[in-house]
Order: structure tokens, then sequence, then C-alpha cells
């Protein structure tokens, strides 16, 4: 079996953007250290860092200022240096909306059954913090989606069909009724937690514990 790896985290957090960043660094360090083995499979999962925004958001400025105050958008400095040093070029100044991010999560759940969650996570990041584009917008979110190869019926359905939205919310609330109220967020073969952007090295050594330790379980009796 692959080691699994479930991902929680948001597309308007920057430390969930560099987290992905480092994973795929650990993931390139795993595939050197275990080259026979089966590649890892990533599974993203959904939390908003702001669920009870509206759906049209905020402007990007008066979020900043209710959430860190007149100043707040200082506190951002660090982690575009930080993002520059895994190849991440913020662009925080392009970001006019702060969004709810229910519609992206729900692209991304649509996604992963059509083998394009990776690509749909990436487009909605890079999106969001280097292009500045409002992820409030609708036809916005459907050409994203398109980009990555969704039909434009099923990035429609994500976006509209209430069922799929209310799913994708429970599956928010229980992320945190696991406990889980930072992201990023990484569980590997559903028994091993990292929980921030740790550093390649770190995740590395977690995904290797959590093969070990898969390992060293007894099967199931018949």
């Amino acid at each position: 079996m692959p080691l699994a790896i479930d991902v929680v985290s948001d597309v308007v957090c920057p430390w969930c953007y560099i987290g992905k960043r480092k994973l795929e660094r650990a993931l390139a360090m795993y595939r050197a250290q275990r080259p026979d083995a089966e590649a890892p499979v990533v599974n993203w999962h959904p939390f908003q860092l702001n669920p009870d925004l509206p759906r049209e958001g905020l402007p990007r400025r008066e979020y900043i200022e209710r959430k860190f105050g007149p100043d707040g958008g200082a506190v951002y400095d660090r982690v575009k240096v930080v993002g520059a040093s895994v190849g991440i070029p913020f662009a925080f100044e392009l970001v006019e909306r702060q969004p709810n991010t229910l519609s992206a999560h729900s692209l991304i759940a649509v996604a992963g059954t059509l083998g394009l969650q990776d690509a749909m996570k990436e487009a909605l990041l890079r999106a969001y913090f280097i292009e500045g584009q409002d992820l409030t917008s609708d036809p916005t979110l459907e050409a994203i989606a398109t980009s990555c190869g969704m039909a434009a019926d099923d990035a429609r359905m994500a976006l509209f069909d209430p069922g799929l939205r209310g799913q994708v919310a429970a599956n928010d609330r229980s992320a945190r009724d696991m406990g889980i109220d930072g992201v990023p967020f990484f569980i590997f073969n559903r028994r091993l937690a990292v929980s921030g952007a740790q550093d390649p090295d770190v995740l590395l050594a977690a995904m290797l514990e959590a093969e070990q330790e898969a390992a060293a379980r007894p099967e199931p009796a018949n």
C-alpha cells in the first residue's frame, strides 16, 4: 500500500502554500531514498480560515485592519521572505478581496474525483497569492478550474450544488472537531500528524516513521 498523506489546509493561507512547497521537496527526498516504493498518495482536505465571511468576501484592506490593526500588513513581511526561499513570489499587494473559500474547496473536492486535485490546489493558490485574482468571483473560479482540465459543467456543479457545498462545509467542521485549529496540518497513514509548514526533512522523517509503523503493525486476523 502506498503511503497516504492527508493535508488539511486553506487556499488563502500563505503558510499552506509554503507547506505545499515543502511537502513537494519532502516527496522528492522520499523518492530518492525509497526509489522502489509506490508513490505516496496526497489528498487535500478543506479548512476555512474565515468560515463566517460572506460568500462575496470583504475588501482585503478592511479584512487586514480588522484582524491585525491599521499596520497589519507588516505581518506578511516575514511570510514573503520565507515564501521566496521556497520559490513562491508572494504578491500580497495585488490581493483586493478576502474571500470565503467554500467555493474553492468545493472545486478541490470535485477535482479529487477526476485526478486533478493537486493541479486545482496549486492553481487556486497561485491565482490568489501571485496573480491577485478574485476568488469570490464565480466566473474567475470556473476559469481557474477549466484551466486545470475540469469540464465547465463540473466546475459549475462544484460552485452551485448545495449538497456538495454542504458536504465540504461538514468536512471543514469535522477537521475542527478533530482538534485541528491551525493549518497546514499533515496526517501520514491516518495515524501520525505534523502541524505547521515544517521543513522537508521533518516531513520526510514523519513519512518514514509512518511507513515503518505500518509495516510493523500485525495483520488483522481472518
